[in-house]
């Protein structure tokens, strides 16, 4: 029997993704090994007075590999380290809980020059145009030694 196609004009259900989800790490399993899947990771700035959140990290599991999804370092507070010790601890727990490195990606008007001294390097690049600007895939592999 051939599925049929259903186009979901909307957001699918939190159910709906579960499912294809569950169908793809299925699929993978054979293929990956055994994969610990480790709590995802969050490092905030706050505001010492009021406690406001400013700016900080979240990353996820990704493969044994921690994605960091979102960095964010307010124009105010740059120049102070703040981004660099985010990063630092990052990679400190990444290393701790024994992932192969770290990646991201970022814009073309976002920080590339500032991960590259961090010692990350480009292992990708989508196109972009007046309307969508170019995105950037970088990684840092962690060495055996470290």
């Amino acid at each position: 029997m051939r599925p049929t196609l259903e186009l979901i004009a909307d957001e699918p259900t939190a159910d709906e993704r579960d499912q294809l989800l569950k169908l793809l790490l299925d699929f993978n399993a054979p293929h990956t090994g055994h994969i610990v899947e480790r709590p995802n990771l969050g490092i905030l700035l706050r505001r010492p007075d009021t406690a406001e959140i400013v700016g900080g990290l979240y990353a996820s599991d990704e493969y044994n590999w921690l994605f960091i999804k979102y960095l964010i370092v307010p124009d105010a507070l740059r120049g102070q380290g703040l981004g660099r010790a985010l990063m630092t601890e990052a990679e400190r727990i990444a290393r701790e809980r024994g992932y192969l490195g770290l990646f991201l990606d970022t814009f073309d008007f976002q920080a590339r020059p500032f991960y590259l001294k961090l010692g990350f390097e480009q292992c990708g690049e989508l196109e972009g145009n007046a309307d969508t600007p170019r995105r950037f895939f970088l990684k840092k592999l962690f060495s055996k030694e470290a």
